[in-house]
């Protein structure tokens, strides 16, 4: 966080939500949701989250009133982005969301804004940056142990790369939640392996230079114990307040 004179000033972080059919009390209408899972990691990171509805294409009057970016989880990447035929075991796709948060990633990038990309945020950010995604893990695996259940989350553990960032914030293995069953298939230029699972899976990249840039393939909002990721993620949006404003 950054400190203004007597008090600390909270790096906002933006955090993309989907448009669902929603019910609460009598009304059932489309809504823009997250889990707030994602708010309160924010919070207790430090941060001040700000939910972001796909409303169109992204634009830069946006990334200019945000610190940080949090790429969220969610629906499969759109294959025709890597240039690939739909997998049958491909789940339901988002145009609004692909539209919206590429272009988000794209300004964000051009900004220096600090990103954490989760889950479907790093296989956006790779896609984006030239990669390529393994539609239906299971298939070449023969197992669904990144799947979890239906709402659901499978605990995994993840060996992270020696003196990369996500071993700074994590340590050299940690236990996870994971929910997917896609993954990076052909790493994207600009962006190193730095975490993966005992079947070999990618579980996190990251930039080789450049402003923070971090992916994870598993959910640490899942884990309320554990706000390490999201705190690096702060420290560096303070960072880049702090040097946006002098």
């Amino acid at each position: 966080m950054v400190s203004n004179g007597s008090e600390e000033i909270r790096p906002v972080i933006g955090l993309p939500t989907y448009l669902e059919q929603a019910r609460f009390g009598a009304w059932e209408v489309p809504s823009a949701v997250l889990p707030h899972n994602y708010v309160q990691m924010v919070e207790r990171a430090g941060g001040i989250p700000v939910l972001l509805p796909p409303t169109g294409v992204a634009r830069a009057e946006l990334v200019d009133r945000l610190d940080g970016l949090v790429l969220t989880g969610g629906a499969d990447v759109d294959p025709a982005r890597y240039g690939a035929p739909p997998d049958a075991a491909l789940g339901p796709l988002r145009a609004d969301r692909d539209d919206s948060e590429f272009e988000l990633l794209a300004l964000a990038r051009a900004a220096g804004l600090p990103i954490l990309a989760i889950c479907r945020g790093l296989q956006l950010v790779n896609v984006a940056l030239g990669g390529t995604l393994i539609q239906h893990l299971p298939d070449l695996l023969g197992h669904d142990d990144h799947s979890g259940t239906p709402g659901g989350f499978h605990p995994n553990r993840v060996t992270t790369v020696p003196d990369s960032r996500v071993a700074t914030i994590t340590g050299s293995e940690l236990p996870v939640h994971c929910h997917h069953h896609q993954a990076v298939a052909i790493l994207a230029e600009g962006l190193v392996a730095t975490a993966h699972a005992a079947d070999g899976t990618i579980e996190a990249a990251e930039a080789t230079d450049g402003p923070f840039l971090v992916g994870v393939q598993w959910h640490p909002e899942a884990d309320a114990t554990d706000t390490r990721l999201m705190r690096a993620l702060v420290e560096a949006a303070g960072t880049y307040r702090k040097e946006r404003n002098s």
